[in-house]
């Protein structure tokens, strides 16, 4: 199994990062020009936040993953913290060789450093081959997801 690297994503990542969301895309059509000056904004604010990591997976030097590791403070559970993980992508072409179960892992792990209670993550209704692998990584769909978009 080829050994994935993890670390904060630069804007030097943007371009790769941008080009894994935009491949696996629900609904078709979502992500915008990659030039587009939101993404940069956004990732601004995210690597400002240090509770928001943009992630950059690197395999031989190449950024092949990338997900969203949010932690937030929460006051059920007797103020626990909670871990979010969000945006997971694994580029096209190694999909299949366990590198999106080191991704989790890895996430997993920095969630218990920083002593969360719990990780949760969403999943699109349709995705039943991503429910099944984060099933075998331990995860239980235990929420009905809800979702009201403000805007297009």
């Amino acid at each position: 199994m080829n050994e994935l690297t993890f670390r904060d994503a630069t804007v030097a990542d943007l371009p790769a990062i941008l080009a894994m969301l935009a491949e696996d895309t629900i609904p078709p059509g979502r992500e915008a020009d990659r030039s587009d000056p939101r993404y940069l904004a956004a990732f601004e604010v995210i690597d400002a936040d240090p509770n928001q990591h943009l992630i950059a997976a690197e395999l031989d030097g190449r950024v092949v993953g990338t997900m969203q590791l949010s932690f937030l403070p929460g006051l059920s559970f007797r103020g626990s913290w909670r871990g979010l993980i969000e945006a997971v992508r694994i580029a096209s072409g190694l999909r299949g060789q366990k590198l999106g179960e080191q991704m989790i892992l890895w996430a997993v792990e920095q969630c218990r450093a920083r002593d969360c209670k719990l990780v949760q993550l969403t999943s699109s209704a349709t995705r039943t081959a991503a429910h099944r692998f984060y099933a075998r990584l331990g995860f239980v769909q235990s929420h009905v997801g809800m979702k009201l978009h403000l805007r297009d």
